[in-house]
């Protein structure tokens, strides 16, 4: 059998993800109150910690779903702390060995404006599609699902709640009311294909208008780790083989961390080895910030790999990146334009 090779993951700051992760060989994920409370636990310091909103989630036994909007952290790192420490855990817990999760788990980058509170729907109905909870009722208590959140039932502070709110309404009564109406009106459809990727748009009728429009042999642009309409997919797709045809062409000349470190510090007259370590002298957290800045954004290097490297926390990196991008953009210091400094 031919195998295709897997497409690269699609990331940018600011990115809204639907994210779905499945128990491997559909195995259980959660099989006790101390395992939801686990993994909740995890997100409770992981989202604050880099900065990622989580407007919608639902936590069923083979399987999790989360709507996530990126900070600075690349969702592949968040995914891989959340993952592999809730893995560790949960092993340790049951007494097995062995992977949880299958491989690769699907992150799906979504077009805002025209899916979000369609999304935050669609994630907060799974326990009921599940048949964990019988009704919609018993949904507003279900502890385990971001919808106890929005009703009003249950507290959690990573949960930006408000943000969805107010796409309803400007009182937070009346805005639960009409989010509790938008909620109720599908209670009775199953799965939604056209809400897990695909490029497919809302305008074309959700998906029997999609079908409709394939019959009669008119195509749309498509991504399966894509939602939304064709401009959306497109521009996605055309920055993303952009950045990778860049940091390609970066790499091949040799560019890496230690590289930049003695750029960096000869734009400001510092040593490279006076980066490591957490010195707050000036220069060194200028030429740090632009490290961090061009090695996640130029290099597309994980913060956890530049923490290392740099023997700094994640916290401090993401930080860095994003006032990287003010100080590159106002002293005009593009990684491309300042590969010949003598080193």
């Amino acid at each position: 059998m031919l195998h295709m090779p897997r497409q690269a993951r699609i990331d940018a700051p600011g990115a809204l993800h639907h994210i779905i992760a499945r128990g491997i060989d559909r195995c259980k994920i959660f099989r006790d109150d101390a395992d939801h409370d686990d993994f909740l636990q995890r997100l409770a310091k992981l989202l604050p910690e880099t900065e990622t909103r989580c407007y919608a989630w639902a936590l069923i036994p083979n399987h999790f779903h989360l709507l996530l909007k990126t900070g600075n952290v690349p969702v592949a790192s968040i995914m891989r702390r959340l993952l592999t420490g809730y893995a560790a855990g949960f092993n340790r817990r049951h007494r097995r060995s062995g992977h949880l999760f299958q491989n690769r788990y699907k992150s799906i980058l979504c077009q805002e404006d025209a899916y979000l509170t369609e999304l935050v729907r669609y994630i907060h109905l799974n326990p009921l599609r599940a048949r964990i909870v019988r009704d919609l009722e018993t949904l507003e208590t279900y502890p385990y699902a971001g919808h106890s959140v929005l009703m009003g039932k249950q507290k959690i502070g990573w949960q930006s709640a408000d943000s969805v709110l107010t796409l309803f309404g400007s009182k937070l009564t009346h805005a639960r009311n009409k989010y509790h109406d938008f909620v109720a009106e599908v209670v009775e459809q199953g799965r939604r294909p056209e809400l897990v990727g695909g490029g497919l748009i809302r305008s074309a009728g959700g998906w029997s208008g999609v079908q409709q429009i394939r019959k009669a042999g008119i195509f749309q642009k498509s991504d399966e780790r894509i939602l939304g309409d064709s401009s959306f997919v497109e521009s996605v797709l055309a920055e993303a083989e952009e950045n990778i045809a860049s940091r390609y062409v970066l790499k091949s000349k040799g560019i890496d961390l230690p590289r930049l470190q003695r750029i960096a510090a000869a734009l400001t007259d510092i040593s490279p080895e006076a980066l490591a370590g957490p010195s707050k002298s000036r220069n060194i957290v200028k030429a740090r910030i632009l490290v961090c800045y061009w090695a996640a954004r130029d290099l597309g290097l994980t913060m956890t790999d530049i923490a290392r490297h740099l023997k700094i926390s994640v916290p401090t990196v993401s930080i860095a990146v994003k006032k990287g991008e003010t100080l590159v953009r106002e002293e005009g210091l593009l990684l491309q334009d300042h590969l010949n400094v003598n080193i």
